[in-house]
């Protein structure tokens, strides 16, 4: 299709002819030379979405939390919120407990 020439030029010493080989000889040589280089590139809010996200885990790793005082004092509420006995004598005081509305 295109013959490559080492020559350099404007158009980079390409012209056309007739051998199959000489143009994948070109498009192998040219593939390479814009990855070669090191771009400047502005990281943006899906590139650092997608590296937190698809980042490896060492799932036998130990995982520490550590919280504030305030954080603490409110998962601290929240687990006797959820783990309190429930008994009908409670369900049946909250559903028959007597409401005042004001005038």
């Amino acid at each position: 299709m295109g013959e490559y020439n080492k020559k350099k030029g404007v158009f980079g010493g390409v012209s056309y002819g007739e051998s199959e080989e000489t143009t994948q000889m070109m498009v192998q040589e040219n593939a390479g030379t814009i990855r070669n280089q090191a771009l400047p590139t502005k990281i943006g809010f899906w590139q650092k979405f997608k590296t937190f996200w698809l980042q490896d885990i060492d799932w036998n790793k130990e995982i520490k939390v550590v919280l504030t005082p305030k954080q603490q004092k409110v998962e601290n509420e929240i687990n006797e919120f959820l783990h309190q006995e429930i008994t009908w004598e409670k369900v049946h005081d909250f559903l028959f407990q007597e409401v005042k509305f004001r005038k």
